[in-house]
């Protein structure tokens, strides 16, 4: 995609953003079951579903502006983050140790989700894309969330459900 003027450059990382969202709901599936903890292994497929609730949010907003929404693209930052994950997951065999370095993993993959939605949403506002803001917004508060309750599992332990 050229990227010619602002709304060319919101578009192409909106894009960017829903391979994220389209590699991690394919891949927190295999997280899970790779999570002895029980706790955790629900909190990663309770964060699958509302991982597939943002992609098809973002492909809407990308139809909105006459984008495609499988535009085959592969958000590389994604891949590498996921492939250092498996890294993770198969050097580790004390299984209380893979569960903290799964709970690392997530969080990287939580905080580049963070940084993306927050950008996306401060331009949508600049842009004049009210709509756009809103979604992406809520979006962000629920991987805020996510972030939040990974910590909470990883001090506490605590058996409380996914936000």
């Amino acid at each position: 995609m050229q990227v010619n003027d602002f709304h060319d450059l919101y578009i192409a990382e909106l894009s960017e953003l829903r391979s994220v969202e389209t590699q991690l709901a394919e891949h927190l599936a295999d997280l899970a079951t790779q999570a002895t903890d029980k706790t955790l292994s629900n909190a990663i497929r309770t964060h699958r579903s509302v991982t597939q609730t943002h992609r098809d949010r973002i492909n809407t907003l990308l139809q909105d502006h006459g984008a495609s929404a499988g535009n085959g693209h592969d958000d590389a930052s994604m891949h590498a983050i996921l492939a250092e994950t498996d890294k993770w997951v198969g050097m580790i065999g004390d299984s209380d140790l893979r569960d903290a370095g799964l709970i690392a993993s997530l969080q990287r993959m939580e905080h580049y989700e963070i940084a993306v939605l927050g950008t996306l949403a401060s331009w949508a506002k600049k842009l004049g894309y009210d709509r756009d803001a809103t979604v992406l917004s809520a979006i962000l508060q629920d991987d805020k969330a996510a972030d939040a309750y990974l910590t909470d599992i990883a001090t506490n332990g605590h058996d409380r459900p996914p936000p």
